[in-house]
Formats: C-alpha cells, structure tokens, sequence
C-alpha cells in the first residue's frame, strides 16, 4: 500500500497563516523521511480563520524547495474557477522549477456564494457550476502533451515547462460523474471519502468501465486510482477516537450551517459539542457505508485501510488530518507510515 497525504494547513489557535505554513512544510519533510509517496496541498476558501492553504500553486514551490524526492502536488485546483490555459502555465513553472516531481489535481467545488462569486472573472453562472469540467480538465492535459489538433486556435500556444516531463494530472472527485469524466481521459482518479464516502466503491467501478487509454498524451496506458481519507491513528483504538472528536464535531457544525461556532481545535469542546466521545471506528465496514471520518490504533487503522482499497480496488491512500495540533498530526503520520510498512527514506 502506498501512503499519501493531503494537507489543509490549519491555522494554530491566536496564531498565523505563516505558522500554519510553517507547519504543513514540517509536515511534508517527515512524510518524506517516512516514506509518503505525494505531499499535496489543497484548496479551501472563505475559511481563512480555520484553514490557510487557498492557493496551492503558491505554497507547492515552497514546500519543493524544502524537500527532495518526495511528489508535490494540489489536493486540489478547482478547476470551475479558472482559465485552463493559466493553470497549465502556472504548472508548467513548477514543472521547469521541479521536474518530475509535481502532480496536478484537478476537480470543482462551490462553497460560500460570495467567495465563487468572487472567483469568477467574468461572473457566468455556467463557470461557478463546473459544467464544462471534463472539457476544461481535457485542454489542461492538451497544453502539456500537444493535443490539439493543428487547426485548433490553442495548437501554437506553448507553455514554459522542464522539457522532460509534465505534471501528473490526477482528476479529483466525489462522485460516480467526476470518475466517469477520469475514465474517458484517461487519467488517473482520486475519490474524496472524506466529503461523501457512501459512492466510493460505485465511482471506481464507474471509472474503470469508462476508461479509455489516454486519447491526450497523458500516457496512462491502464486505470490508477487513489481513495483520500480523513484518518486519524493514535497509539490505541480509545485514543485516536477521542481525537477524532475535532473532525467529526467540525463536520456536524458545517452541514448543520452552523459555521459560527467553528473552527474546533480543542478535543473537549468537540467531544463537548458532540456529547461524547465517538465510537472507534469498526474494521468490518460494507461498501456504501463507509463513515466520513476514520480513527484507530496501529493494527486496526491497517486493518481498515486495507479493508477500504480492496473495496476500491486501489493500492494508494490519501491521508487527510484535521487536527490543529501539529504534534498530534505528526504522530498519527508516523504510526499509519509504520502500521502499514511504508520504506523510510
């Protein structure tokens, strides 16, 4: 199994943005050391007094330059919100900057109607509900593999990049639709169980049912995928339940709009607002009932890992942490690396 990890940079409490980046380029020069395969950063916005990574293409460079071999990547852009042409070059400089290294997650979200309103250059209604996704994702891979045809009026424009390589262009979802656009190009596919994990098993079939070799140059010749997981690993089953309070509690307060009372960082207020500490996770979990939010020791977090990509038929996992405790999110990185074998580099 392949180990990976998402990362939100979380903001410390009466603390900064820079301390949070500070702590996520902590965090992917020991998921290196531990043997991670990819260190991506993800995409949030308006929710700044939790979160600080808005900008992915931003901190990649930074966290690139403090680590060695370890893949840099977005977790991800969200491609509704932007001009093709302009992530491809902006990827293009990580590419020549990096080569080899940087992976280009593409999928869509709307949040806050201010915020995507916000986003949007031109305001259109079509561009903040992603309805051209799979056309957009499609000219992204073109700009870096010559697949336009020669009367296209894109054919001539280049982009700056390494010269031998390209990013890795994953398409990121939570549905059996954002697998089914993956499977037509191509491309490899990573499903986001932490958002709405009951379609996972039902999206990988979809992707695999529509594959198609990559028809843009991005070189995948058979389906890959990736399952991301909010997962939380403690030295026992009692104890990663207990801190996994923060999540579950911050998860019931957004889908119940409550968002003024976020963010939770505090493990009792969490289990205050949740009345009790949440049950450990169960390792015997069915296909469409996967929880949102996963805990467990060293043996059972393995155990349900590798319940989870038999299911998915997949063999990488994207660990997403919403601890914000560094130290706390450290410790679990490094018991999930050793519970399931990772090779330390």
């Amino acid at each position: 199994m392949e180990l990976s990890i998402v990362d939100l940079a979380p903001m410390p409490e009466d603390g900064t943005a820079t301390e949070a980046f500070e702590h996520t380029i902590e965090r992917a020069r020991r998921a290196e050391d531990l043997g991670y395969s990819r260190f991506w950063v993800a995409e949030h916005h308006d929710f700044t007094d939790a979160v600080a990574s808005t900008t992915p293409e931003v901190v990649i460079p930074s966290v690139a330059a403090r680590t060695d071999e370890i893949r840099v990547g977005s977790g991800t852009v969200l491609l509704n919100h932007y001009s093709p042409y302009k992530v491809a070059e902006t990827f293009g400089v990580l590419d020549a900057l990096e080569p080899g290294r940087i992976d280009l997650g593409l999928g869509r979200a709307t949040g806050n109607p201010a915020s995507d309103l916000a986003l949007q250059p031109d305001r259109s209604q079509r561009r903040r509900t992603g309805d051209d996704q799979a056309e957009k994702i499609d000219e992204v891979a073109n700009y870096f593999h010559d697949g336009f045809a020669d009367d296209h009026p894109f054919s001539d424009l280049e982009i700056p990049r390494s010269g031998d390589s390209a990013p890795e262009i994953w398409v990121h979802g939570s549905s059996p639709a954002s697998a089914k656009i993956a499977g037509e190009l191509g491309l490899p596919y990573c499903f986001a169980a932490f958002i709405r994990p009951e379609p996972a098993v039902q999206a990988f079939d979809t992707y695999r049912e529509h594959f198609e070799s990559s028809q843009n140059g991005a070189g995948l010749e058979e389906p890959r995928g990736a399952i991301a997981v909010n997962m939380t690993c403690a030295e026992t089953d009692a104890e990663a339940a207990r801190l996994r309070a923060t999540a579950v509690a911050s998860s019931r307060l957004l889908r119940s709009g409550r968002v003024d009372r976020l963010p939770i960082r505090s493990v009792d207020r969490a289990i205050d607002v949740l009345g009790g500490v949440p049950e450990p996770t169960p390792t015997d979990i069915e296909p469409g009932d996967w929880p949102r939010h996963l805990s467990g020791g060293p043996e059972t977090a393995r155990e349900i890992l590798e319940e989870l990509t038999a299911q998915a038929g997949v063999d990488e996992v994207v660990i997403q942490s919403q601890h914000a405790d560094p130290e706390t999110t450290l410790r679990s990185h490094e018991l999930l690396a050793d519970a399931v074998g990772l090779e330390s580099r």
